[in-house]
């Protein structure tokens, strides 16, 4: 079976692309509003992007009428913004926010959510929110009906109980985010599974691979 992007209608190229690259995460992402209300906005086309320099992406669909969105509106006034993850307990409140509220409505009171001034950024994050992330706008690349924002990050705050004892790396029994499969269905990270690098190939696996790695060099 096979599809040719380059004709199928945008519709058909949604349902393919996000019923088969998945899980994808969600960003319920913070903004202020001109007004100073609090905006939260879910967006599961988010990732990470790079380390060195710490950047995260979002990529925002316009609303079916052509407008911006009130999430990408108070970015481009403001230059920042918050990536709040999302775990089971903060699964409910946050398809509330995802409903199309007027730009004067308080999302995060609305949804029964506790903003917490953040850091460097003037917007808040949400409390309830086991990790989450202050962002300044590192460049806004533009198409006609989206916009993908790529974010540096500033500052990062963690719940305790997502940190492991010495407060390096995450406890997977505590920090289970949810992510989006397709259409309304999520999925929690608690069965994980642990796969590790080799640290080395022995000379007759080197001698295995070394011609095909010739060949595709070609």
């Amino acid at each position: 079976m096979d599809f040719d992007f380059t004709t199928l209608p945008p519709a058909d190229r949604y349902r393919l692309l996000t019923n088969f690259i998945g899980p994808r995460p969600i960003a319920l992402v913070g903004t202020r509003s001109q007004m100073g209300h609090n905006n939260a906005a879910p967006m599961s086309f988010f990732n990470v992007f790079s380390h060195e320099p710490p950047l995260v992406v979002l990529g925002i669909q316009n609303r079916g009428n052509g407008e911006e969105k009130d999430t990408v509106a108070n970015i481009r006034r403001t230059g920042e913004f918050v990536v709040n993850m999302v775990d089971m307990a903060l699964a409910d409140a946050m398809i509330v926010c995802s409903v199309n509220f007027p730009a004067e409505v308080d999302e995060l009171a609305f949804a029964g959510l506790t903003p917490v001034p953040c850091r460097q950024i003037d917007a808040a994050r949400i409390g309830e929110s086991p990790c989450a992330f202050e962002c300044r706008v590192e460049r806004i690349l533009e198409y006609p009906a989206r916009v993908l924002i790529v974010g540096e990050v500033l500052d990062m705050h963690v719940e305790d109980r997502c940190m492991d004892a010495g407060r390096r790396y995450v406890n997977p029994e505590t920090y289970q985010p949810i992510a989006r499969l397709h259409a309304d269905n999520y999925i929690t990270s608690d069965r994980q599974f642990e796969l590790k690098k080799p640290d080395a190939l022995l000379p007759y696996e080197l001698a295995q691979i070394t011609p095909r790695a010739t060949e595709s060099a070609l």
